[in-house]
């Protein structure tokens, strides 16, 4: 019952702004219409449209209808974050799973299974991501393939864009050469595009690794870390993602990249098809610098 009652507001907006403007009749119909109807769309990137060309098309009520956009925009904002602020601790968690396929070149070559989850909490203040990956294969009874992977990134938020990061992660595949990873990192991040439909998130921060060889030593360096989470959604039904991260050190440097075109099928419920790659700068002996691994998969959002 409070999310209806939280979307009122914004579903009642455009006549309360009208109703309360200084010279609505300035403003010619058609474009009050089409304002209005970006306004009950929610999507502020039409609404900024709208207000570029009505400048164009009628100067004298460019200031009227900069007005009401500007006031739309804030209201919609006060009312999100009230939403924020009065949402359970569950309401703002969200999550997906990934199960699926890949084929492997590198230092396995096989078909195998893949599962990973993604659990996202978004508040006003802080963000909270974890994830879990694991990939394993077994042929003619030997394991050819074991990855595990478990994450987990707070964000304290500095601003609408700027924000602190810390990370930790840990890693496992002795096919690449180690049996266990840890990888921790603080620093600074920045979300370079922030719109509807796209958004592109920038970090960089020193960290420290330790590595677990298959040779049982230990490898202990300092090291620059950054990232980028890349999202677009091309249509209604089509998202890209690009996710990439490097560890840059003396020893051994580690750079990642994901690539994934999601095309969603009915509901909670898409397809996806993904391309991954793994750089080990300085792998142990016999082992090959570059894993890549294609996935085919279905993912589910709750």
């Amino acid at each position: 019952m409070r999310a209806p009652l939280l979307a009122l507001p914004l579903l009642l907006a455009p006549q309360a702004l009208w109703a309360n403007a200084e010279d609505p009749d300035t403003v010619p119909p058609p474009i009050r219409a089409m304002l209005d109807a970006a306004m009950q769309s929610g999507n502020e990137g039409d609404v900024a449209t709208i207000v570029k060309y009505a400048r164009a098309a009628s100067p004298e009520s460019a200031e009227t209808v900069t007005k009401i956009a500007s006031k739309w925009s804030e209201d919609r904002h006060e009312t999100a974050q009230r939403k924020l602020r009065e949402a359970d601790f569950f309401d703002l968690v969200k999550a997906r799973a990934e199960l699926g396929g890949y084929v492997s070149s590198g230092n396995t070559e096989n078909v195998g299974l893949t599962a990973s989850i993604e659990i996202k909490r978004e508040g006003i203040d802080w963000r909270h991501k974890l994830r879990f990956a694991a990939d394993y294969q077994e042929s003619l009874g030997q394991v050819t393939r074991e990855r595990y992977l478990a994450a987990y990134e707070p964000n304290w938020k500095l601003g609408e864009r700027l924000y602190l990061y810390g990370s930790g992660l840990f890693e496992s595949d002795r096919f690449s050469g180690f049996t266990q990873r840890f990888s921790v990192s603080a620093g600074a991040g920045y979300s370079a595009i922030k719109r509807p439909g796209m958004k592109l998130d920038l970090e960089l921060g020193p960290a420290y690794r330790s590595t677990r060889l298959i040779t049982d030593t230990t490898e202990s360096n300092l090291a620059a870390r950054g990232s980028l989470d890349f999202d677009w959604k091309l249509t209604r039904g089509i998202t890209v993602r690009q996710n990439a991260s490097a560890y840059l050190q003396d020893a051994n440097s580690t750079v990642s990249s994901k690539s994934a075109l999601l095309a969603r099928l009915i509901g909670p419920l898409s397809a996806q098809l993904s391309y991954a790659l793994q750089y080990e700068s300085m792998p142990p002996a016999g082992r090959k610098t570059t894993d890549t691994t294609s996935r085919a998969a279905l993912v589910l959002d709750f």
